[in-house]
């Protein structure tokens, strides 16, 4: 892609061209944040106006029977499924990231401690996990005698020994955009004895997952990035069934054993007995406003299974970022920028994360004020997301020519650019 005319002419072969029409995105926008906010489906302002207007405003109670809220968890949840390689009834949609972790790291340590093994009680994740995957480990450790265990990349390798009890990484890291071989450091962690705990949220929806085939222990994920459920949109999350039936075998329980965790909730018994299977990972009553919007998005997501699925969709991610750091690299050379997501598409995920020591900020700010919204990830890290659905090969061109010019004429440096915001 040399010309913009060879953007142009790629996106009329795109054969998920036709998809883009699915979303509501406003004119004059390259939108290269999907990785941290999804774009809206023009069907759910209607669907979630139906949901308050007729589902809430008419059948009222009743709906959560007629209209089928009380399985919203579950029937997303399969939806879901169908793009991490879960199987049927496996994977709920539920609570925020955060809350799914707790629950799920909870259980493994649960599952752990179950063992007998007091030498095992390191937990093992990446110094630049997402803070809040950190925040949740660190605080469960300190309740229940764990050490956390912060290491960079190259040194995971290092860690498959007897003390490990979880092993707990992000598939695609948010700050660099690479992506962990899943398949591979789970075998490592399970030829250890140790279980495997994986956040899904820059991977769902954008790249290919097989929990299954993987051999996952756990798994956690967002709703409002790829799976465009809007903004705090209900997560999700997966237990193999082999940890599922020890959970019962063994009396383990789930940390927020709320009702809808129940077997029977509306016996309304004073005595908590987990319901089977991923159900019992359910907390509080479910969300029925923000799942309803979450299912439209991931509905996008699965019309693309007769066009060749996230199959497709992984070819075209991996183009478009493909281009992005090749025009980068050519366009905005002598500027400061390097390119820290990996070149190797086995690694890479979809997003491109460039660093530059000063003003990485700034250049954002005045590349969104231009109409080009990517994001800043402190202290120096300028990141663009590229959603296959709805990103375009000459957004990736224009995005490209926004930044050179930014970079050249120095507007980065205007005053307004540096003021800071609450969210960057």
């Amino acid at each position: 892609m040399t010309t913009r005319q060879d953007a142009l002419a790629l996106d009329a072969r795109d054969p998920l061209a036709a998809l883009r029409t699915q979303f509501s995105l406003p004119e004059g926008v390259i939108y290269l944040d999907g990785n941290s906010l999804g774009v809206l489906p023009a069907a759910t302002p209607e669907r979630v106006a139906a949901a308050v207007r007729d589902e809430w405003g008419t059948g009222l109670i009743r709906s959560w029977n007629s209209a089928g809220w009380v399985d919203l968890p579950q029937r997303i949840g399969d939806k879901i499924g169908r793009l991490i390689g879960a199987g049927p009834g496996q994977t709920l949609a539920a609570d925020s990231t955060s809350v799914n972790l707790f629950k799920v790291l909870s259980a493994a340590l649960a599952i752990v401690q179950a063992g007998g093994d007091p030498q095992r009680r390191v937990i093992v994740s990446e110094r630049s996990n997402f803070p809040t995957d950190l925040y949740i480990a660190e605080s469960l450790a300190r309740q229940h005698g764990f050490t956390l265990r912060l290491v960079e990349p190259d040194e995971i390798a290092a860690q498959f020994e007897g003390t490990l009890a979880v092993l707990m990484l992000t598939h695609v890291n948010y700050r660099t955009g690479r992506m962990h071989d899943m398949a591979a450091l789970t075998r490592a962690a399970h030829g250890c004895g140790a279980l495997a705990l994986w956040d899904l949220a820059h991977s769902a929806g954008a790249v290919p997952v097989d929990l299954i085939g993987a051999d996952v222990d756990f798994a956690v994920g967002c709703g409002y990035k790829y799976l465009n459920g809007g903004p705090g949109a209900p997560g999700f999350l997966w237990v193999h069934p082999r940890q599922l039936e020890r959970m019962e075998r063994d009396g383990l329980w789930q940390p927020l054993s709320g009702w809808f965790g129940h077997a029977a909730p509306f016996e309304f018994s004073p005595h908590y007995r987990p319901a089977a299977g991923i159900v019992r990972f359910s907390c509080g009553t479910p969300p029925v406003l923000g799942l309803t919007a979450l299912e439209v998005g991931v509905d996008t997501l699965l019309a693309a299974e007769p066009l060749g699925g996230l199959a497709a969709m992984r070819r075209k991610s991996l183009a478009l970022t493909c281009h992005f750091i090749t025009l980068v690299e050519k366009h905005c050379a002598g500027h400061g920028l390097s390119v820290i997501t990996p070149r190797t598409e086995g690694e890479r995920g979809s997003q491109v994360n460039l660093a530059r020591e000063e003003g990485a900020y700034a250049i954002v700010q005045a590349l969104i004020a231009r109409g080009v919204i990517g994001d800043f990830r402190a202290p120096d890290n300028l990141r663009f997301g590229f959603t296959p659905l709805y990103t375009r090969f000459v957004d990736v061109w224009d995005a490209v020519e926004h930044l050179r010019q930014v970079l050249e004429s120095g507007e980065w440096q205007e005053a307004r650019f540096h003021q800071k915001a609450a969210v960057t």
